[in-house]
This record gives C-alpha cells, sequence and structure tokens, in this order.
C-alpha cells in the first residue's frame, strides 16, 4: 500500500459559544419567535461544535463530513455577527505535538493550505504558530499537491493506460517531491518522518517514470536507451532502500526494474549489441500534470443547511441601524420644527393676554381661558408633581455616572496589568495591547459622559425656568375665589365688546388655532410613518457587493417624507402670516384699551398667568422627560457595562492561556505574577440600586439597542413626546436625545 504524509489535526480548547452570542442575540432582537429561533441556532452551533472537536480519533469520512459542516458554519455566520466585539477567544495547541493523524482529499488538503496562507494568516492579529507559519503550510501545501499526483500515477497504472501517459504522469509527480523537499528548510516545524518520505517518493516516481519510458524505448526498438533508463531506475530504487527504507517499501518496484534489466541486457548481449549511452544523453521524459489545488468555496460540504438563515449579514444590520438613525433625525426635525412653532406662538399670544384680553372686557370675573389653565395645571398634579421630579433628577444622573465610571474601571485595570505584563515580558508579551483593544469601547464611553454632561446642561434650564415661574404657577393652583381676589378688577369696558377691532382678532385667533389643530394631526401622521430597508439592503449587497446606505436611505426618506415636509413648510408660514396680522389688531385693539391704567396692570397679570401655564405644561413635558431619559440611559449604560466585562474576563482568559502555555520564561516569574494576582485581587464595586424601569412599550424598548449611541441634538429640536391632555400647549424638552429614542 502507498504510504502518504498525513497532517495532524490541531487541539482547540473549550470554547463557550452559547454566552457571547445568545447575549447578541437578546440585545438586538426583540423577544418574539425570530429570537428564539435564533437562540435555539446557537444551541445548535454550540453542538456542532463540540462534535467536530471530538472526532479526532475516528478516520471515518462521516468525521470530515462534521468538520466541512462546522467550517461551512463558521463561514455562514462570520459576517452576521460581530466577532470582534463579542471577544470569543480560540486557543490551539501546535498541530505537529502529538495528536491523531487524518487523511481527506489530497487536492482540498493543498487546496486547504493555500487558502491559510494567502486568506487566513492575514486576518491573525498575533504571531502564527510555527505549524501555521506561512513557510510550513506553503510546504504542506506543495506536499499534497505531490500526493494527488502520485494518486493519478497509481489509478494509470491501475487502469493499464499507456507507458508514455504514466511515465509523463510519474515523472511530474518526482518534480513537484523535489519541489516538496526543497520547500521543507525549518525541518524542525515537521514530523521527523516528513524529509525522508519525501526524498523517497521523489527517487521511486523518477524511477517509475524511467522504467515507463524504457517500456516505450523497447517498442521504438531503442535497446541501449531501453537498457540506459532502466539502470538508471535501479540506482534510483537503490538510493531508496538503502537511505529509506524505514518509511517506504521499494521492493516491488525494484524486482519489477530488476527483471526488466536483467530481460533487456540478455537479448541486447545475444542478439541486438545497442550502444547503450550515458544518463546524461537521454531525451528528457515529458510531464503531465493533472492536479491543481481546489480552491476553497463555501459550502464544503453537500449537506450543509445555515443554522442562521434568516440573520441578515452585519453591514445589513449596521445599514439599518444607520437607516433608522436617520429616519429618527428626520422626524425629530419635522416634530421639532412644528413644536418650536408651537412655542414661539404659544409666546406671541402670551405676551399680548390674548385670547384672555378679549375674554376679560368686563374686567371683573377671571377669563374662562385662565380658569381652564388653571384646571389643567392642578390636573396634571401641580407644583407639587414637578418638584418631585425635578428632585429625582440629580439621583437619576449619579445613577448613570456611577455604572459608565465602574465600566471605565474595570477597562483601566485590566490595561495597567497587560502594560506590566509587558513590561516584565517585553517582547515576549506579543498579544494586542489593550490601550489598542479598548480605543472603541472608550470612544463610546466618552460619547456617553458628554451625553451625560449636556444633560446637566439641560437640568439646569429646567431648574431656572422653574425658579422664574414657580410663583404663577402656585397662583394657578389655587381656588377659583383666591385666582379672582389675586388678579387686580379693573373698569368696565363694555365699549369695546361689540366693536369691529375685538371680532377681526376673534376671526384670527379661530384661524390660528385651526394652524395649531392642523399640526397636530401632521405630527400623528409623521409619527405613524414605518418601513423596513432590510430588503432594499440585501438586494443592493447581492447585487454589488457593498451598501451605498446614505443614497438608499434619503431616496426612501424623500418618498416616505416628502409630502409631510411641504405641509410642515406651508402650515408655518400660515401661522407666520397670521401672528403678524394678530400682532397688527392686537395694536389696534389696545390703543383703545390705553388710557385704562388700571386695566393694564389687570391685563399684565393675565399675562404672567398664561405664560405660566406654558411653562408648567413645557417644565412637566421636560422633567418626565428627563427621567426616562435618564432611566432608558440606564438600560444601554448597563449593557455598555456588560460588553466592557465581557471583554476584560475574555482577556484575562486569553492572558492565562498565554502565561501558561506559551511563554518560554522560569516557573517562578509565571508563579510570582499569579501569585500576586491571586493575593491581591481587584474588589469589584457593587453596583447601586437601579432606578425604576422606564415606562415605554417592549416595541419602542427594543429599539433602544446596545448599538445605539446616545447623540444629544441641539435644544431647537427636541425630542417627540406624548401630548399632554388638556388643552395643545407647546412642549420643548431641551432633554439630548439618541438613536433610537421611542417618540
Amino acid at each position: 500500500m502507498a504510504t502518504f504524509i498525513s497532517v495532524p489535526l490541531k487541539k482547540s480548547s473549550e470554547v463557550d459559544l452559547v454566552k457571547p452570542l445568545s447575549k447578541f442575540v437578546t440585545a438586538t432582537y426583540p423577544p418574539g419567535e425570530e429570537q428564539t429561533e435564533y437562540l435555539r441556532a446557537v444551541e445548535e452551533l454550540n453542538k456542532l461544535r463540540k462534535s467536530a472537536l471530538g472526532r479526532p480519533l475516528d478516520k471515518h469520512e462521516s468525521s470530515l463530513e462534521i468538520l466541512l459542516r462546522y467550517y461551512d458554519q463558521l463561514c455562514a455566520i462570520e459576517p452576521k455577527f460581530p466577532f470582534p466585539e463579542l471577544c470569543l477567544t480560540f486557543t490551539w495547541k501546535d498541530a505537529f505535538d502529538k495528536g491523531s493523524l487524518f487523511g481527506g482529499s489530497v487536492k482540498l488538503g493543498d487546496g486547504a493550505f493555500a487558502h491559510i496562507k494567502d486568506t487566513v494568516l492575514s486576518a491573525l492579529n498575533r504571531e502564527p504558530t510555527m505549524d501555521i507559519s506561512p513557510e510550513t503550510v506553503g510546504t504542506l501545501s506543495q506536499i499534497m499537491l505531490s500526493q494527488a499526483q502520485e494518486v493519478f500515477v497509481l489509478k494509470a497504472t491501475a487502469d493499464k493506460m499507456k507507458d508514455a501517459i504514466v511515465a509523463k504522469l510519474a515523472n511530474q509527480a518526482a518534480d513537484y517531491y523535489g519541489d516538496a523537499f526543497k520547500q521543507c528548510q525549518y525541518k524542525e516545524n515537521l514530523p521527523k518522518e516528513v524529509l525522508p518520505v519525501l526524498a523517497a517518493k521523489h527517487c521511486m516516481m523518477q524511477a517509475t517514470a524511467e522504467l515507463r519510458q524504457s517500456a516505450l524505448a523497447n517498442q521504438k526498438k531503442k535497446f541501449g536507451e531501453e537498457i540506459a533508463r532502466l539502470q538508471h531506475a535501479t540506482e534510483l530504487v537503490k538510493t531508496a532502500a538503502s537511505r529509506y527504507d524505514e518509511y517506504v517499501n521499494v521492493k516491488d518496484l525494484s524486482d519489477k526494474i530488476n527483471r526488466a534489466l536483467t530481460a533487456a541486457k540478455k537479448d541486447n548481449d545475444f542478439i541486438y549489441h545497442d550502444r547503450v549511452p550515458e544518463v546524461k544523453d537521454l531525451e528528457p521524459i515529458g510531464k503531465a500534470s493533472l492536479v491543481k489545488a481546489t480552491a476553497v468555496q463555501t459550502p464544503l460540504s453537500q449537506k450543509f443547511s445555515d443554522l442562521f438563515e434568516k440573520m441578515v449579514p452585519m453591514a445589513v444590520q449596521q445599514s439599518v441601524s444607520a437607516a433608522n438613525s436617520r429616519k429618527a433625525d428626520t422626524v425629530n426635525r419635522l416634530i421639532g420644527s412644528m413644536r418650536e412653532a408651537t412655542n414661539l406662538c404659544n409666546g406671541v399670544l402670551a405676551s399680548l393676554n390674548l385670547p384672555a384680553a378679549l375674554e376679560d372686557l368686563s374686567g371683573e370675573a377671571v377669563p374662562q381661558s385662565i380658569l381652564e389653565k388653571s384646571r389643567a395645571v392642578v390636573q396634571q398634579g401641580g407644583l407639587q408633581s414637578i418638584e418631585q421630579l425635578i428632585k429625582d433628577l440629580p439621583e437619576l444622573l449619579q445613577r448613570n455616572r456611577e455604572i459608565l465610571d465602574e465600566s471605565f474601571k474595570m477597562l483601566d485595570d485590566e490595561e495597567a496589568t497587560d502594560n506590566e505584563l509587558r513590561a516584565k515580558f517585553n517582547q515576549r508579551w506579543n498579544r494586542t495591547p489593550s490601550g489598542d483593544l479598548y480605543k472603541p469601547l472608550r470612544a463610546e464611553g466618552n460619547n456617553f459622559r458628554n451625553v451625560l454632561d449636556k444633560a446637566v446642561q439641560a437640568d439646569q434650564v429646567v431648574k431656572e425656568r422653574y425658579t422664574a415661574h414657580c410663583e404663577m404657577i402656585a397662583l394657578l393652583c389655587k381656588p377659583e375665589n383666591e385666582l379672582s381676589a389675586a388678579i387686580p378688577s379693573a373698569n368696565p369696558a363694555k365699549t369695546l365688546q361689540g366693536s369691529e377691532v375685538v371680532n377681526v382678532l376673534r376671526a384670527q385667533l379661530a384661524q390660528l388655532d385651526e394652524v395649531k389643530r392642523e399640526r397636530e394631526v401632521l405630527e400623528g401622521e409623521v409619527k405613524s410613518v414605518t418601513f423596513d430597508m432590510t430588503t432594499k439592503f440585501l438586494t443592493a449587497l447581492a447585487q454589488d457587493g457593498a451598501i451605498n446606505e446614505e443614497a438608499l436611505t434619503a431616496s426612501e426618506l424623500e418618498t416616505r417624507y416628502g409630502s409631510h415636509t411641504q405641509r410642515v413648510q406651508q402650515n408655518l408660514r400660515r401661522q407666520e402670516e397670521l401672528l403678524s396680522q394678530i400682532q397688527v389688531s392686537h395694536q389696534e385693539f389696545s390703543a383703545l384699551k390705553q388710557s385704562n391704567s388700571e386695566a393694564n396692570n389687570r391685563e399684565e397679570v393675565l399675562k404672567k398667568l398664561a405664560s405660566a401655564h406654558d411653562s408648567y405644561i413645557e417644565i412637566s413635558s421636560n422633567t418626565k422627560e428627563g427621567t426616562k431619559f435618564y432611566n432608558d440611559l440606564t438600560e444601554i449604560l448597563l449593557k455598555f457595562q456588560n460588553k466592557c466585562s465581557d471583554i476584560v474576563f475574555a482577556r484575562k482568559t486569553e492572558r492565562d492561556e498565554l502565561l501558561k502555555y506559551s511563554l518560554t520564561v522560569g516557573n517562578s516569574l509565571i508563579f510570582l505574577f499569579l501569585f500576586q494576582t491571586q493575593q491581591q485581587p481587584q474588589a469589584k464595586p457593587q453596583p447601586p440600586a437601579r432606578p425604576p424601569p422606564p415606562n415605554i412599550t417592549p416595541q419602542a424598548a427594543s429599539t433602544s439597542a446596545p448599538v445605539s449611541t446616545p447623540v444629544p441634538p441641539g435644544s431647537t429640536n427636541p425630542p417627540p413626546v406624548a401630548p399632554p391632555t388638556g388643552p395643545s400647549q407647546a412642549q420643548g424638552p431641551p432633554y439630548p436625545t439618541y438613536q433610537g429614542y421611542p417618540g
């Protein structure tokens, strides 16, 4: 039986795929059937890995099938999971240590080694082990190619093909084995039997070629050439037998050559007397290669079925996330501009004391609009409700700061340990520095810190606004009789009740109310627009190999929101025209009342009450949204903290593996470090109690994925919130918003 070189399997240690992959699935996909399916697939993947690692002693082809399926599955999920962020650490032992041998398709083996050399090594973030160094895998690739050519020599011989064909095939195999032998420069990297087997195979294939070519010479009546080739073949097999008999069996080939040489010499000596030429004068034997490396193209297994077939690639996931962010920006911009216009409208009307001035022509009773504003404030909890909310904000802020500080502390401690080991071991500590690895996490954490700093500024704006209006808000909370007593009375102005300017003002205010109601309808329509870019991104990725997210999203946003944008602009222009007309009419109205100083004092108080109501609605909205903002941010920061904890744990595991297996240093130095780290553990402080969870719908909560980073916009574009009950009033929360924030 022919001797073939097999390559030992690399032995990998146990790796838990379930925990990191499941955490990504639960953080990315909302609870439901889809999440359950992916979690089940994660379990199946972990079982497949264990099955693949548990088959090294099984030399049946079924074990190769499991390895191929596992490889295909890894290739399939590579673009679907952010493996650098998941910090999965795979460790292997050198393949040329003690281990089981495994034979497989030699041409596929050649392609696999070439694939490792050309593709895989560039993805490693450290120096490869010597068994997968470029020199080693290049040599192994050439060995597989040589053995594949030998298989065709054996098959051609078994099929009794023509001598000329077998000679060319064998001569080519001899060349391949010679090249493989020359490439074995790093002899300590390979098992000791590899070099002698390659040398013996080179001699045997060349001898086979000479044997077959001698038969061809006999057919052409070139008896001298026949003897010369057989003599050369004899020398080759003698060399193989004398030097490499321990590794290969050349007896059958040697006997066949000797019998042919004896017969040829006998015939030539007694019959032909043909001159025997020198070997160097013989015509070279032709070559015929029937092999080349089989490219590694997935799937390798014919039975492969992707466990995560429905999961879209990370490029699509990231594009969808970016598209959702652009959509949120568009929605916030449209709704923010409408609410800003409402704030402006309410501010102008409050400064003009409208519509209260038209309702207060009697000069005695509390205007109906003021009474409605008073009831609205009382129904929403009055002064006490916003005082409690304002009091809670610093505690929520401190909670988030502590989570963020703890996350940074974990990174700092591990990075300090890594730097200490790098200083101790110098070049031998060859893993990626923690400082470089943590840069994306630190950038994300600094972004969160900036968001918190801006939230503090927003809190201060709310407190200042509350301080400025708390006195008048308290007055609005009083009963009607106390409210009436606090408002100065004025002489009746009944002569104004039927005047034309009053009628004009009332008509203009009615039109302005209609404009505001139209904005409320528009806001609801803008919020209700939904679309999913996943299909378009998948199509673009399949057709072009890349996704132009910005262009595709911009086109879709124009289609979905183009008409809404035009209607919003028309609404804002209409309000601007009406406010100009109302201000002109109010000047005429004020001129008629100018002579009455008591009326002016009363009107000033009514203006302050109207402004206090608007400020109360805005402050209440700001504080509620601030509470929700901090609670939502707490969820995101906890996920960020988990990411930091996971990567720190992975780095510690990698550190221990490196100390245990890779460093060629004295045992005392390693033991000293391990002893120090065990005697001085870093106590992990317990996080403070969590604040109450945000009261949001599951769908809204699911949009706050860990990939979403809080990005505070300008204070003029607040995120949308639900309109308050009661009269429509301005809401302009100054709190920062972030991608995926539920509107």
